[in-house]
């Protein structure tokens, strides 16, 4: 089955320790603002979301008991909606708004576009 976003073992490692430091997890998709076009980390209904979002994944990383959200703007996923995302994470300071940034660490994006066959398995 086709998805909008995976996770690298790294990412996903960084994503259970931030559950158990903080609670549930959610992603919302930078558009350019803060820290370029990184994935933001918050807790789960820290980031307000409405109709001007769309919801890519619901994730379900092993030893997370609820699925961890990602979001991009409408606006933004207009652009990148044939565009396959892996979250990863690399040494460095991201954003202080995300919640990895005390770690020393930060989430990042890699992308591809998505094939026709994923393409039409999401549709």
């Amino acid at each position: 089955m086709a998805t909008r976003v995976d996770v690298t073992p790294a990412a996903a490692d960084l994503m259970r320790q931030l559950r158990d430091q903080h609670g549930p997890l959610m992603f919302h998709q930078s558009g350019g603002c803060c820290d370029g076009s990184s994935p933001m980390c918050y807790l789960e209904g820290e980031f307000r979301t409405g109709k001007s979002d769309v919801l890519l994944e619901a994730l379900k990383i092993d030893g997370v008991p609820e699925p961890i959200t990602f979001w991009m703007s409408a606006s933004q996923f207009e652009l990148w909606k044939h565009t396959h995302l892996t979250v990863d994470v690399v040494r460095g300071r991201g954003s202080g708004f995300s919640l990895e940034a005390p770690e020393g660490v930060r989430f990042l994006i890699r992308s591809r576009l998505l094939t026709e066959q994923e393409l039409a398995e999401l549709s």
